[in-house]
């Protein structure tokens, strides 16, 4: 699924999200031959794929990366501001690089990539939002992250 299709899926309901690793979880299990009693976490491991939710993460954090470089279409990066280019008084989470995230009054305004987008990229470690790491670097260390946030739940 193209990244800016998973950031569609960011705040779904649990329901669907455990509907949508049901699915996982049995393209898995025809994979690997795996039986359905079998825990499925291994299996997840031995393959290196993120559960459902935290690959909507994984993309949208991606997407983000690609965007504050200028690497997207500039409908994406426009909506991508640094919080210490943001002209306001300068504040700590300025040297963070963290994104200024806009106020909505929705559940549907907050799953808009202009939101959601700025709250993954805001809750990742300050080590994956420095300005000068490499695409080559972020990306393994952001599966690393999320695999690290999926085994701590």
């Amino acid at each position: 699924m193209h990244a800016t299709c998973n950031a569609m899926l960011y705040g779904i309901t649990d329901n669907l999200f455990r509907r949508l690793q049901l699915i996982q979880n049995a393209a898995e299990r025809l994979l690997t031959g795996t039986r359905r009693r079998d825990h499925i976490s291994p299996v997840l491991s031995r393959l290196h794929w993120l559960p459902v939710k935290q690959r909507v993460v994984f993309k949208l954090a991606i997407l983000l990366f690609k965007s504050l470089r200028g690497e997207t279409p500039s409908y994406l990066a426009d909506d991508c501001e640094l919080i210490g280019d943001s002209g306001r008084r300068r504040l700590c989470s300025a040297d963070a690089n963290a994104l200024t995230v806009p106020r909505t009054y929705t559940r549907f305004g907050d799953r808009s990539f202009s939101v959601a987008g700025p709250n993954v990229w805001n809750s990742l470690l300050a080590t994956l939002r420095k300005p000068n790491i490499e695409f080559l670097q972020f990306k393994p260390l952001l599966k690393t992250f999320l695999i690290g946030e999926t085994e701590a739940h």
